[in-house]
């Protein structure tokens, strides 16, 4: 059993991260100096924010000998490795190249993009990438792609393209 971390974020996804975080402090800290109707809007933040950290950012890839094992705080997804027709470690032009024009659907900016890619090529890809760069690619037969970033992609990828 091999486990590998969500990649540390790439640096325009911390920075965008650094941003957001900043707000519900700004909403919240506005308060304290005059009256204002932002504490609404920060405590709605600060609950959008967990609900991304606890059930959309995952936060292990864990390799067992028949599945992959996705952990988030909150839940946890096993996919049968039988199923995996590839397995590619790829960088940002390759993946412009395979999915074409690609439009998020869920949590993205805060720790990374976590959710659904709707692709023009291949369609909806789930997407759990925390960088910008350094994405592992997953075909599965029957289910949608994957495009994750675990640290060490290349390790990744040769663990979980080995047989077990």
């Amino acid at each position: 059993m091999n486990s590998y971390r969500l990649a540390p974020m790439s640096r325009d996804i911390l920075i965008v991260t650094l941003v957001l975080l900043a707000l519900p402090v700004l909403f919240l800290g506005s308060t304290l100096f005059a009256r204002t109707w932002l504490t609404v809007p920060g405590l709605f933040l600060i609950l959008i924010y967990a609900w991304v950290w606890l059930r959309f950012r995952p936060t292990v890839f864990v390799l067992h000998p028949r599945e992959l094992e996705v952990v988030w705080p909150l839940k946890r997804r096993r996919l049968n490795r039988d199923e995996i027709t590839e397995v590619r470690h790829i960088d940002k032009a390759e993946l412009r190249r395979k999915v074409g024009f690609g439009m998020r659907v869920g949590a993205g900016g805060l720790w990374g993009g976590f959710g659904w890619l709707w692709t023009a090529r291949r369609g909806i890809v789930q997407m759990y990438i925390s960088r910008t760069d350094d994405f592992v690619w997953i075909e599965f037969g029957e289910e949608r792609p994957w495009l994750i970033t675990p640290e060490q992609p290349a390790l990744f990828v040769r663990a979980l393209s080995r047989q077990q």
